[in-house]
């Protein structure tokens, strides 16, 4: 079991980033912008989108890019078995480094997933 902790590592990046996004709005407002662009439904889905991000997330060893795109790959309905088919490619493409940050978004994945009733 993981004891990294990817939803209180997302509100301390949200939280230390707030006063940067009021003291650079148009940066962050560029920023959100461009995002919201390249993430959009398009020829590759939304949810392959956030899949390359995730990979190259694991591949950049970015642990706030894992936690933020496990999250919204969790919205958009991807499955633990299309996540690990992707984290596969991010092992091969990364080799041992990269496997160690496959356990993380594997972890995230799981702490983000839905709780069944």
């Amino acid at each position: 079991m993981s004891t990294f902790d990817s939803m209180g590592l997302m509100k301390s990046i949200n939280d230390n980033l707030g006063p940067f996004r009021k003291s650079q709005s148009e940066t962050m407002l560029g920023f959100g912008q461009m995002a919201k662009a390249a993430m959009a439904e398009g020829q590759v889905s939304a949810k392959h989108k956030e899949l390359i991000a995730l990979a190259i997330g694991v591949t950049q060893h970015c642990s706030g890019c894992i936690a933020f795109h496990v999250k919204a790959l969790h919205r958009l309905g991807c499955t633990r078995a299309e996540l690990e088919e992707a984290l596969g490619v991010c092992v091969y493409m990364g080799g041992g480094p990269g496997l160690m940050l496959v356990a993380e978004a594997l972890a995230a994945f799981d702490a983000m997933a839905p709780q069944k009733t």
